[in-house]
């Protein structure tokens, strides 16, 4: 059975990104010794991994031709996608969900709203 992560019930109608710079910048203020070692939105230090890479350029050859193309995904996420999720997320580390207990989404800001 899968449970809510209760602190999804504490979040602020804000953008956390701007919360967080905020937040640094007063930081950086009062702490001018310190060093910082940031790391939110494109603050990376390594470049994509080479599966990643991989992975993404077949899926863009796939849509670019007529038969893989998909256009918008359901609003659950795409079946095919759900099952893996499953498979290789869940049942690797003993979890028993099942893909409609599953949904995908382009983040947290709109799942919480």
């Amino acid at each position: 059975m899968s449970y809510i992560n209760e602190n999804f019930l504490n979040l602020q109608d804000s953008y956390l990104f701007s919360t967080i710079a905020k937040k640094v910048a007063e930081y950086t203020k009062n702490n001018p010794g310190k060093e910082i070692i940031k790391l939110g939105i494109g603050d990376v230090t390594k470049p994509i991994a080479p599966a990643c890479l991989e992975a993404m350029h077949k899926a863009v050859d796939e849509i670019g031709t007529q038969e893989g193309f998909k256009g918008y995904g359901p609003e659950q996420g795409y079946e095919f996608l759900r099952k893996a999720i499953v498979e290789n997320d869940y049942k690797a580390r003993g979890v028993t969900i099942e893909p409609d207990e599953v949904f995908v989404s382009d983040g947290a800001k709109c799942d919480s709203r």
